[in-house]
């Protein structure tokens, strides 16, 4: 396993080993002591399973007070996979990485408590699994706007598919407030 950095502390790109042969392949995707020696040290509560077709974007999501630190891989496709510092006081507030994962490569993201985290879909159809740190909570959910012009992701997408709550995801700064310290 290999842990890349990004240019936002804590936010890791996990390149597992993948043992391929005539069968197939084998990947490990989560290993405890593995990741918790490659600084990942935290406890998964939740696994989560997304289907999408082409064009979707999902996010960005967190959370107020249950923020949840995931970590997102691919089992199907490939999607283009984004994680925003939303935490007031942060050196790297409003920042954003972005990185490509498909279910070729294996590849993985690890997205801190106290960022935003949201994913375009890139092939005909991706699955996205992910595990989380906290239970989800409804009530509270933060959505930040997609496009919001002060993050200026510079999304693969322009006219992607929403759902009705990220279509009316509110910018950055108007969640302020709400954001973690």
């Amino acid at each position: 396993m290999k842990v890349v950095t990004t240019e936002l502390a804590g936010v890791v790109v996990i390149e597992p080993a993948v043992f391929r042969d005539p069968r197939g392949f084998f990947v490990e995707t989560y290993h405890a002591e593995r990741y918790r020696a490659a600084g990942i040290d935290v406890e998964f509560v939740q696994d989560n399973h997304s289907s999408s077709e082409r064009g979707t974007l999902r996010g960005l999501h967190a959370q107020e007070r249950f923020a949840q630190a995931k970590l997102v891989r691919v089992i199907e496709g490939e999607i283009w996979d984004v994680a925003v510092d939303i935490r007031v006081g942060s050196p790297t507030f409003g920042r954003h990485v972005g990185v490509t994962l498909s279910a070729d490569d294996q590849r993985q993201i690890f997205v801190p408590a106290g960022f935003a985290h949201g994913f375009c879909v890139l092939s005909e159809r991706a699955q996205v699994e992910y595990k989380c740190t906290d239970y989800y909570h409804p009530e509270d959910e933060l959505r930040v706007l997609w496009n919001d012009p002060e993050l200026a992701i510079p999304w693969p997408v322009t006219a992607p598919t929403l759902s009705d709550k990220d279509r009316t995801a509110e910018p950055l700064r108007a969640l302020r407030a709400r954001l973690p310290r």
